[in-house]
């Protein structure tokens, strides 16, 4: 509706002429030459200095100087002009000078403008004025405006108007142009410019087209209504580009030409796509932890996005032949590993090859590098080949000796949340269902890397289960790794695997992140990627307050086709789950959802993914964990011990269930008595009603029966592959193949590019790195803020059912950070 609104006003802007006798603004056709198209119908135009809204689509600095020989031989030097735009504080601003020398004297046009709105709606403001003999050359200060609407890849509509500041003169400009192939190979054009008092047959108009057969080469004609014509020719170097067009009269003699140079952005250009191809390795170094999102200032912290993202546009960049992966000081999450290794495999597939180099390795730093074809690992460190574990400390004991009680409130057979505080030995359900997860995570290891490095599955239990810890030399001899150097040996590996030496790159010199992107027109579909991680709860952690808003603002956008929702949480509160649930409905009716679950997306994080309309897990996910359990904290003497007394009056059986100390320092309250056999009864009854709504709610939301979820419920926790076989997973990936489906169920084509929209907004910068962290053994820069909040959820819900796994169970590894 903005889009349509603005148009009429842009029009009237164009033709709204006051009538005057004469104008001596310089005609639009007359002046503009320096132009091999129409504003809008190549590249930038002149970078606003015709239609200021244009340098919306300007992402670097860039810069054209154009003369011409139209006043005199070349060497006079007698017309010239000087384009550039560039951002400043996220704002484009472009500028313009145009020098004119003539028998009446020279002058010099200036302007400067600023733009603003998005790729398929954007609107400009600029202002100029003049230096030189102004009063004989009949110039005046203007003001500019433009509108550029862009509402596909094939359709460019351009308004612009210059008004003088005295009133006294205006001009008005169309220009339309179309890509029939929906790219920058050929582009149809046209423009119409109106001034002062011209009645609209009277107006002037040009037509041409502009063919980019090759990249970076772009041949343009053009023919103007006085039968005039003109040639054009412009061919881009990468940062440098030169153009020329030769001018013809009404009576097709040849006129003039008009030159160019561009300095700046890196262009399209045929030596980037043919000479250079495949000369190059993207140049990756993941230290320290891979996060989900990042804040906007001060931090560059390494994301799984951005990870995902550069491997991609490596893969589509043809002066890549491989990637060069230091692994070394990374900090991943099991589950995000296996992402990455995914999308190297995909990598390879398309013909290029991996290095990784890394400075030690465990098992699971193993798995991801085994996918590489060269792995090259420091001398100095060895491997250790430990295998999978999953435990917990129990406390029964300590909490006996302090005199704290604890009442599990069990029901189901495999909801082992708070065992660990009832029990001194884990019990024989959650053995079963730990050691599944184990037995999972070890076969996923041991078949990709066996796959991968053409290892024997009975060689890599030995080497598990009798070797270990395993030497430098020894992992070199038994094939485990392919060389040993330093990081600076990665340059000889290269050439010995391509047969050539190979320049290295960052990200930022990829295609896809360097060249220009005025060969798509409007803006690209966009999906949103919605992060819910944390602890479940209403206020902190996951915030769910905050994410339905969230995700109540994704469903009303009508620019969003599309939804992932990634889930990564142990669980938490039932009211919170069901909110973000109803969210999940709310946004399943208007568009498609998908849930891509991360390591651990269980409990309450199952709740909020069951509604979706496709759940991706990973085989090495957390899932399912379908139960509710709760648990009662007393007072078993610890009162006594520390003097602490307690009193009180009553109206109410109950009323005194609640009534207990606060511990001083820590601020844990503690009840003064257990619950009686009635009220347990009652508690009982209570948990297991919200059991029966949770499995018949998993129930409606995936599409089978009651019987089917109880089946597979109790609260026991499944592996994504396990999951898969049982119809709690729909398909195995992660968030890439998440972010696919959601293209295709929107009906975006595949090779459609896509912008990701990620929320919620992260913060400015972060906080808490100017505040002192808690000097207690809980803490720890890898379980951070999101540990805490897991604490602080089971201590406000003490007697209250939870959806929730083992607080044990949140990964001692980044991702679950907020971005507050």
């Amino acid at each position: 509706m903005k889009l349509i609104r603005c148009i009429p006003i842009a029009i009237l802007i164009v033709v709204t002429c006051p009538a005057i006798a004469q104008s001596d603004l310089p005609p639009y056709h007359g002046e503009y030459d320096f132009l091999m198209a129409s504003p809008g119908g190549l590249t930038y135009g002149l970078y606003g200095y015709v239609n200021p809204a244009l340098i919306r689509y300007v992402e670097r600095p860039d810069l054209l100087f154009a003369f011409s020989d139209s006043e005199g031989d070349l060497e006079d030097f007698d017309r010239w002009g000087l384009f550039g735009a560039r951002h400043l504080f996220n704002l484009p601003i472009g500028f313009g000078a145009v020098h004119r020398s003539t028998d009446l004297g020279s002058v010099t046009d200036y302007r400067i403008s600023i733009a603003r709105g998005n790729r398929n709606l954007c609107y400009g403001i600029g202002f100029g004025w003049s230096g030189g003999d102004t009063d004989a050359l009949g110039r005046t200060d203007v003001v500019t405006l433009g509108t550029l609407v862009r509402p596909n890849r094939y359709l460019s509509l351009g308004l612009s108007s210059v008004l003088a500041t005295n009133g006294d003169h205006r001009e008005g400009v169309v220009d339309l142009a179309i890509r029939p192939l929906a790219d920058e190979r050929i582009t149809l054009f046209s423009d119409y410019a109106l001034q002062d008092d011209e009645r609209l047959e009277d107006g002037h108009w040009s037509a041409g087209l502009a063919v980019e057969a090759l990249p970076g080469v772009r041949i343009t004609g053009r023919y103007f209504d006085t039968e005039a014509f003109a040639f054009g020719l412009a061919v881009s170097f990468g940062r440098i580009g030169l153009g020329s067009q030769a001018f013809y009269d009404e009576e097709q003699n040849y006129g003039y030409n008009t030159y160019s140079v561009r300095l700046g952005a890196t262009d399209r250009n045929i030596f980037r796509t043919y000479l250079a191809r495949r000369k190059r390795y993207l140049k990756l170094d993941i230290h320290g932890p891979v996060r989900y999102q990042r804040y906007r200032l001060f931090d560059r912290s390494i994301t799984l996005t951005g990870l995902l993202s550069a491997i991609d546009a490596a893969m589509t960049d043809d002066t890549i032949a491989g990637i060069a992966l230091d692994i070394s000081g990374m900090r991943i999450n099991r589950e995000m590993g296996w992402e990455l290794r995914e999308k190297l495999a995909e990598f390879k597939r398309a013909g290029k090859h991996t290095i990784v180099f890394a400075d030690g390795l465990d098992i699971d730093g193993y798995h991801l590098a085994s996918v590489a074809d060269r792995i090259v690992m420091d001398p100095s460190v060895g491997m250790i080949l430990e295998g999978y574990l999953l435990g917990r400390t129990y406390l029964k004991g300590t909490m006996e000796k302090v005199g704290l009680g604890f009442d599990e409130w069990r029901f189901f057979t495999y909801k082992s949340a708070y065992e660990g505080y009832s029990r001194k030995t884990m019990s024989d359900a959650d053995r079963e269902q730990r050691q599944r997860l184990v037995d999972e995570y070890y076969r996923l290891a041991r078949s990709e890397i066996c796959e991968s490095r053409g290892i024997d599955t009975a060689e890599f239990d030995r080497l598990v289960n009798d070797e270990m810890l395993i030497l430098p030399d020894d992992a070199l001899r038994l094939g485990l790794v392919d060389s040993l150097g330093r990081k600076e040996d990665m340059r000889d590996v290269i050439k010995g695997l391509e047969g050539s030496p190979k320049a290295t790159v960052n990200p930022g010199a990829l295609a896809r992140y360097l060249l220009p992107k005025d060969n798509r027109w409007g803006e690209a579909p966009r999906v949103a990627v919605i992060y819910a991680h944390g602890a479940v709860a209403m206020d902190y952690g996951m915030n769910a307050r905050n994410l339905v808003k969230t995700i109540d603002g994704a469903t009303n956008d009508p620019t969003i086709r599309a939804v992932v929702l990634r889930v990564e949480t142990p669980g938490g509160s039932g009211l919170a789950a069901d909110l973000i649930t109803d969210a999940v409905k709310r946004c399943k009716k208007k568009k498609p959802v998908i849930v891509s679950q991360g390591f651990v997306a269980a409990s309450a994080g199952y709740n909020i993914s069951s509604f979706a309309d496709t759940i991706v897990a990973a085989p090495n996910t957390i899932t399912g964990s379908i139960g509710v359990i709760g648990g009662w904290l007393y007072n078993k003497g610890i009162k006594e011990m520390i003097g602490m007394s307690t009193d009180h009056v009553k109206a109410g059986e109950h009323a005194d269930l609640n009534m207990g100390i606060r511990l001083p320092l820590i601020g844990l309250h503690v009840p003064d008595r257990n619950l009686d056999a009635e009220e347990r009864a009652k508690v009982e009854g209570y948990i297991r009603h919200y059991y029966r709504e949770f499995v018949e709610s998993v129930a409606e939301g995936r599409g089978l029966g009651v019987e089917e979820i109880e089946s597979i419920a109790q609260g026991r926790v499944w592996s994504g592959r396990d999951g898969k076989a049982n119809g709690l997973v729909d398909l195995l990936g992660g968030l890439d193949r998440a972010i696919s489906i959601a293209k295709e169920k929107a009906g975006i084509p595949e090779e459609r590019m896509i912008r990701l929209v990620e929320l919620p907004k992260p913060g400015l910068f972060n906080v808490a790195k100017l505040m002192p962290k808690p000097s207690i053994p809980l803490y720890s820069t890898e379980r951070g803020d999101a540990f805490l909040d897991y604490l602080r959820l089971l201590a406000e819900h003490n007697g209250r059912p939870l959806q929730m796994m083992p607080v044990e169970d949140l990964p001692m590894i980044p991702g679950l950070e907020k971005q507050r």
